[in-house]
């Protein structure tokens, strides 16, 4: 199920909209990488073409952390 989270990021509040899968393996990555969730998302939006949304940067940050481990 695609469900809407906030965050804030660099003193602004978004919305984004996820995949329970993928909110989990956010999650799950944050606690390995030992940082916050919301300092995950910051580097990831941080990180992010101007032309991509950042559900679709969090999607594909997810992606490739797995397949780097695989």
């Amino acid at each position: 199920m695609i469900r809407k989270h906030s965050a804030t990021l660099h003193g602004h509040r978004t919305s984004f909209s996820l995949e329970d899968a993928f909110w989990s393996e956010l999650k799950a990555i944050a606690k390995i990488r030992g940082t916050s969730l919301a300092a995950l998302i910051s580097e990831i939006d941080d990180g992010r073409d101007s032309a991509s949304n950042l559900s679709s940067a969090l999607r594909l940050y997810v992606l490739k952390w797995l397949k780097e481990r695989a």
